[in-house]
């Protein structure tokens, strides 16, 4: 395993950040972490790159442990925080020779993680002088430098405008067919477009973690049905395939039907049955997004 962690919890003051947190990354694989503001991902991250250290747990990075050996799994992993930091006064070339010096890595590398990371044609410049996305570019090829087996990026796409979007996903995508990438985002389309799995965090706990083929392929769905008059659920879990009848407010209710065909018109059907109104009947967002709307709201 490139990542272990095992019931992990973090406490600031009397706040828990992290809260008996356990995943597993497999290499390679590209893992999406995504979660509210607050929700413990940076904090992770800073846990998984030896910046701070946990209260409680055990964290493996390349089967080194954190805490242990804290060198060795600096040498393993490449980190991009969410808040690039960069010596906006160097050359591109000057910022990566002098972070090559501290990994002992040879100038040769310098010019492939340049040609790696698309930023040749502006690689004379200094870094005040890139835009956003070429900004990214030198805080990936940094973390590139001394060839890490795993790759912790804080929001990496944060900032950039679509075609900086799509070169950088691309560029995340390459890298992830031969190394871990774990990334957190806001954006449900970056980790849709990118991400083979998903892990989802809220106040300090895992609440989800799914493969994204599985998501997509999940032979489930909610209908939305509001009525004209209450109903009762037991009257409502006559339907066909269903899996849980929920009264949300009113006469509105959410059915969760176990089957991948579409059970609108049953719904339908069945109300005009039994002679009853419907006011309205929609499909709830069964996507990631809705996944995780369902589960951080």
């Amino acid at each position: 395993m490139s990542i272990e962690v095992e019931v992990v919890s973090k406490i600031y003051g009397n706040q828990m950040a992290l809260n008996k947190v356990s995943f597993k990354i497999d290499k390679p694989e590209i893992v999406g972490f995504l979660g509210p503001n607050g929700a413990g991902k940076s904090t992770m991250m800073k846990i998984l790159t030896t910046y701070i250290h946990a209260n409680e747990g055990q964290i493996k990075v390349n089967g080194f442990d954190v805490t242990d050996n804290t060198k060795d799994v600096q040498k393993s992993v490449g980190y991009l925080p969410e808040h690039n930091p960069l010596y906006l006064d160097q050359y591109i070339k000057e910022y990566l020779a002098f972070n090559a010096s501290i990994y002992g890595v040879s100038k040769q590398r310098i010019n492939e993680v340049i040609e790696l990371t698309g930023l040749t044609p502006e690689s004379h410049k200094k870094i005040g002088q890139l835009s956003k996305g070429y900004r990214q570019r030198v805080g990936l090829a940094n973390a590139l430098l001394h060839d890490p087996e795993v790759l912790i990026l804080d929001e990496p796409t944060t900032g950039l405008d679509p075609n900086q979007l799509v070169d950088i996903r691309n560029l995340i995508k390459s890298i992830g067919k031969t190394k871990t990438v774990f990334l957190s985002t806001h954006i449900m389309q970056e980790v849709e477009a990118m991400c083979d799995r998903v892990i989802i965090i809220n106040k300090g706990e895992i609440v989800a973690d799914k493969k994204l083929k599985d998501l997509r392929n999940e032979k489930e769905q909610i209908v939305i049905v509001e009525f004209d008059y209450r109903v009762e659920d037991a009257f409502l879990l006559k339907l066909p395939k269903v899996e849980k009848v929920v009264n949300t407010y009113d006469f509105v209710y959410e059915i969760k039907f176990k089957t991948s065909e579409d059970m609108r018109s049953y719904v339908f059907d069945f109300a005009h049955d039994n002679q009853l109104k419907i006011l309205q009947l929609n499909q709830k967002n069964t996507s990631l997004e809705g996944l995780f709307r369902e589960l951080t709201t």
